[in-house]
């Protein structure tokens, strides 16, 4: 029995057969009525769970396909409300307002006031980290906003923030297009890009070719799925190893995702002392939820790579992007940007084999060295790729994080999870109404 159940089932053994057990019920009853020998039981055993199993890996590359459709694509309601932001931006000279206004423009660069900065192509999502960080700063008359977004996005974003002002916190809307530094020259990150998606369109071979991989693990396909996703090769991802040079004045800013929701204040942020280091992030290493928490470097880089090896501790914790104190003024006495650069030029070199997606990797590469560990009350991640997080645990954190597919303005968000996101949505809102965006 174990020498047959040791072997592979063929595949003649399983294709164009009618006659295998669909379940544990139906393979009993055979078994009883043939009265088979010890052979024609393993035999008929190892045929019945093959062919569950190919069906099992087929329903799970089917879902992890679907879930990558759904999160890849810009839904209606987004892509309605941009257009009518758009419009409203062309008609409407209150939707053109200068932001902030000229009287608050030198608080741009005052390092008295607290300035959080947030890059996004997302209008929506940028609404409720906006919204959420104001209403629950304890001084929000003290805080600056600089919501960074690319050319198309910029007339629909300035077009909300001007009609929907958040006094009296101060909101900065810039398009990429408006910073000299980014329109002059080459800039090294725009050039990675660019190599990168001509690199990774031949390399991965699209959707269809990673499906159809009978060899490979479900999860490796489902990563190499994510691999695909847009938004692993926006500049609106890459923008942040330049905020030195977007922010010159500025001596230190927090850095939040468009996937987040603050639930707390977080001007206590500028009181951590950070040792003279770069970046303040979570670890997340460490934890009581095993599943979110229990990312070290070799979960984002390949170790199998002698450039790799050579240089990191595979064991070494991991650390979040999403919530980031970043001190400016000793980043720029680093060679931090120098070093991510050099590592994207490395990793398209090597046909993007030192590791397979997104901005996270080359960031643990280049802020080696360089992080301070914050409490993990301030950023609580995991929200947007499982749904074990209580609703308890996740209204008792400072920040959460909907990091993963099931982003919550999306379909597929998880539910019971959701309605923290949703609460700092206007529902009533024109805009909103008309686009039919919905709590549910």
């Amino acid at each position: 029995m174990y020498q047959i159940l040791d072997e592979p089932a063929s595949k003649d053994e399983i294709q164009g057969r009618d006659d295998i057990p669909q379940t544990l019920e139906e393979f009993t009853a055979e078994v009883k009525e043939s009265r088979s020998d010890a052979r024609a039981f393993a035999v008929k055993l190892r045929a019945m769970v093959t062919l569950l199993e190919q069906r099992t890996r087929t329903a799970k590359i089917q879902e992890y396909l679907y879930r990558h459709v759904a999160s890849s694509s810009i839904p209606k309601q987004l892509h309605c409300l941009a257009l009518r932001l758009a419009n409203e931006h062309s008609t409407n000279a209150n939707a053109r307002l200068q932001l902030p206004s000229a009287e608050l423009v030198p608080y741009l660069v005052d390092n008295s006031y607290f300035h959080f900065v947030l890059a996004s192509d997302n209008v929506l999502a940028a609404s409720v980290v906006a919204s959420s960080l104001i209403r629950n700063a304890l001084r929000p008359h003290k805080v600056v906003l600089h919501i960074i977004t690319d050319r198309k996005t910029y007339s629909p974003m300035q077009a909300w923030f001007s009609l929907h002002p958040l006094s009296p916190a101060i909101i900065e809307v810039k398009g990429l297009h408006h910073f000299d530094w980014f329109t002059k020259g080459k800039v090294p990150v725009l050039e990675a890009m660019e190599k990168d998606q001509r690199v990774r369109s031949q390399f991965r071979g699209g959707s269809s070719a990673i499906v159809a991989n009978n060899t490979e693990k479900p999860y490796v396909i489902a990563a190499k799925l994510q691999a695909l996703s847009p938004k692993y090769n926006s500049v609106m991802n890459h923008i942040r190893i330049h905020l030195p040079e977007l922010f010159p004045s500025l001596n230190k800013i927090v850095f939040l995702d468009d996937d987040i929701v603050v639930q707390t204040d977080l001007t206590p942020l500028w009181d951590i002392d950070m040792e003279g280091k770069v970046n303040g992030a979570v670890e997340t290493c460490r934890g009581d939820d095993k599943f979110v928490m229990s990312k070290r470097l070799k979960s984002y880089l390949n170790f199998s790579h002698p450039l790799i090896a050579k240089n990191f501790d595979p064991n070494e914790c991991a650390w979040a992007y999403g919530m980031n104190i970043f001190d400016l003024e000793a980043w720029r006495k680093t060679n931090i940007s120098r070093t991510y650069h050099s590592w994207l030029q490395e990793n398209l070199k090597s046909d993007l084999s030192l590791w397979q997606l997104g901005t996270l990797p080359p960031g643990l590469i280049a802020f080696h060295g360089h992080v301070h560990v914050i409490d993990p009350f301030w950023h609580m991640l995991g929200l947007g790729y499982q749904d074990n997080t209580s609703l308890a645990d996740a209204e008792s954190a400072g920040v959460i994080h909907f990091n993963g597919r099931a982003k919550p303005w999306l379909e597929i968000a998880f539910p019971q999870l959701r309605p923290l996101w949703a609460k700092y949505v206007d529902f009533s809102d024109k805009f909103i109404k008309s686009c039919h965006i919905r709590a549910s």
